[in-house]
């Protein structure tokens, strides 16, 4: 017998810009105190960098950036918030982290037609929760693979020193 306790999904809440977003937890590795990435090469805008986690470089995109939202400063309470994904690992700027909320599924709704294109295909739907509305992220589809290659090649320059 399934209990309402396995049928619940784990989201780690964030913002950016005023909006409120969600990422399953079972990609969120870790969340780290903001501290400025290394700039990469031949990058776009919303690819601020790399930092070291452990032994290995990871690149840094800005959240705010890469969903159109208007850029800012980091400050005291941005943090990176660090995926593990199929490509490998990558962390996003975010203005804070707020908390851990286990959800029953079902009430994640589908993401409104307005999300169009590549937007589309990482959002993966909305939550209501305490009269506030949640953007559920779908974090495999933040980077295109394409963006993957792109970074992984950036990196691999810096490390080498080309």
């Amino acid at each position: 017998m399934t209990s309402a306790a396995d049928t619940r999904r784990s989201l780690v809440t964030c913002r950016a810009a005023g909006e409120l977003l969600a990422l399953d937890v079972g990609s969120v590795e870790r969340v780290l105190r903001y501290t400025a990435p290394r700039s990469l090469p031949n990058t776009a805008a919303w690819m601020r960098g790399v930092i070291s986690v452990g032994e290995q470089l990871v690149p840094v995109l800005d959240l705010r950036e890469r969903l159109g939202l208007p850029a800012a400063a980091a400050d005291d309470a941005s943090r990176i918030v660090v995926l593990a994904l199929a490509g490998g690992r990558i962390g996003f700027v975010v203005d804070a982290v707020d908390d851990v909320v286990a959800v029953d599924p079902a009430t994640i709704e589908a993401a409104p037609p307005v999300y169009r294109g590549l937007a589309r295909s990482y959002v993966r739907g909305i939550l209501r929760r305490a009269e506030r509305l949640y953007l559920v992220l779908d974090a495999d589809h933040l980077v295109t693979s394409q963006e993957r290659l792109a970074l992984g090649a950036a990196v691999e320059e810096l490390q080498h020193g080309r």
